[in-house]
């Protein structure tokens, strides 16, 4: 069983920044790939960002790039979503999640993940 537990989410302004903190614990004998999900009112989860367990690779939606940046601490067993140039489009819960998967380095899919964080509310004020 791993447990993961989002903080840092807020109230920003439009164009501001906040960082977001995914510290896992219980099965951290082993690495996982981790990702970030972001689901607003009315809408289905969506993809955000993925690295993988050795934080070589990572991935990010479209409408992320070049203005988030995921990064991992293994030795502190958290993950981070830097969020820089909000948009009022980006209000929405942020989940972390783990994939437990060996044979897949990152992945895009929700229903490719296995344990999920409680979520932390991230809303962008215009």
């Amino acid at each position: 069983q791993v447990r993961m537990v989002e903080t840092g989410g807020g109230l920003v302004q439009a164009g501001g920044s906040l960082t977001l903190s995914c510290a896992a614990s219980g099965r951290t004998d082993r690495r996982y790939a981790m990702g970030w999900f972001r689901q607003a009112p009315g809408k289905e989860r969506e993809f955000v960002a993925v690295i993988s367990r050795s934080g070589v690779s990572t991935d990010y939606a479209d409408s992320v790039k070049r203005r988030f940046t995921i990064s991992r601490d293994n030795a502190k067993n958290t993950v981070y979503l830097q969020m820089n140039s909000l948009k009022p489009e980006g209000t929405a819960v942020y989940y972390c999640a783990a994939d437990l998967a060996v044979l897949y380095t990152i992945r895009r899919g929700v229903h490719d993940y296995d344990y999920w964080g409680q979520g932390t509310q991230v809303t962008v004020s215009s």
